[in-house]
């Protein structure tokens, strides 16, 4: 049974709180859990033991020897509610995907933040360290040690951004993607899958994530269903209006704004009767003797419209800018015009290649 009582929490504690999105409640209850936990532990101690040993119970909470504090000194792994956690990463991401990673990585990797193990880890390769990082982070909100966590993660040099830009920059140049290869690909998954057709064919003109294609490709029949799907396209624009629908496509480090459409495809896409899952996808082509490309159809679709748009403009539809730079600088119906029209030069292009 749950009572609903008041305690005082100082603003500006508060407002950093909720713009991490923390549950200022739940993390409130655990820290009474722990420190009840503790408290009889030492009660319990202090009937077996002398003075001396109950000060010594008490002054646990000292630094440790490399001057950062140890939380397992206040949290034991065996304390946290990881039901808990697991409802406060469904409620914090939407991606089933993601919230499993953060939640596995979190739970097998603990120590590091509870023990101040971070020296383990160096053993990893970079593209780990950033995963477990991640999940340790999401972690760290949900018990209310954030703060003190990054203050470490600092201390020892490390980030969670993967590799640096001079490597990222270095594996794109050395991963040459030919998007003549990559359009013959999307002709035979369409032979072999042609319930498929219309969704290779939003992925092949928009550029859009595999996730961020199926979500679009759903809300397009269950808008369509509801009489609602001018709330989603734009047919004066010929665009779908991925902002209107934040919780679905403006995430935290991967974003879609808008994509240019041809209203054909829309009202293909809307007949249909079935919606897909990634899951299903994947599944269906990891069975078919070809391969799986669609991470490469993004960079493909990019490469090719280097003939028609600038830069900018590409990183502008693919979600590489943040949301006040779109706001400011592309939410403008003359742009947006100027911008369809050579979209469209580019998808009647692509559409004669994946036909």
């Amino acid at each position: 049974m749950s009572v609903v009582t008041s305690i005082r929490i100082n603003k500006q504690i508060l407002k950093q709180a909720k713009e991490l999105g923390l549950n200022v409640s739940k993390i409130c209850e655990n820290a009474l859990k722990i420190y009840i936990t503790r408290l009889q532990g030492i009660n319990t101690e202090i009937g077996n033991l002398g003075s001396a040993r109950v000060r010594s119970l008490v002054g646990r909470t000292s630094p440790s020897r490399n001057g950062r504090l140890a939380l397992s000194e206040e949290i034991s792994i065996r304390e946290v509610d990881w039901d808990g956690f697991e409802r406060y990463l469904e409620g914090k991401y939407q991606n089933e995907k993601t919230r499993r990673e953060r939640f596995n990585y979190a739970r097998k990797f603990a120590d590091v933040l509870l023990e101040n193990n971070y020296r383990r880890l160096f053993q990893f390769s970079e593209d780990k360290r950033s995963h477990i990082l991640r999940g340790l982070s999401a972690l760290a909100k949900y018990l209310g040690v954030y703060e003190q966590f990054r203050k470490n993660v600092k201390a020892y040099g490390l980030t969670w951004s993967g590799r640096n830009g001079d490597d990222r920059i270095i594996a794109r140049l050395t991963k040459v993607v030919d998007p003549n290869e990559v359009f013959e690909w999307i002709r035979e998954v369409k032979q072999l899958n042609p319930d498929f057709e219309d969704f290779m064919d939003l992925m092949a003109f928009t550029g859009l994530r595999l996730v961020e294609a199926v979500r679009c490709y759903n809300l397009i029949i269950g808008l369509a269903r509801e009489g609602r799907l001018s709330e989603y396209y734009n047919e004066k624009n010929s665009c779908l209006e991925h902002y209107k629908f934040k919780d679905l496509f403006i995430r935290s480090s991967k974003k879609a704004f808008i994509s240019f459409v041809p209203k054909e495809l829309v009202d293909g896409i809307a007949k249909n009767q079935r919606t897909l899952t990634v899951e299903q996808i994947q599944s269906r082509i990891k069975r078919q003797p070809i391969k799986s490309r669609f991470s490469d159809i993004r960079e493909a679709h990019a490469t090719f419209m280097t003939k028609y748009l600038r830069p900018s403009e590409i990183d502008f539809l693919h979600g590489r800018v943040s949301s006040s730079i779109f706001m400011r600088n592309y939410f403008n119906p003359a742009l947006i015009s100027d911008l369809k029209e050579r979209v469209f030069k580019g998808i009647s292009e692509i559409l004669e290649r994946i036909k």
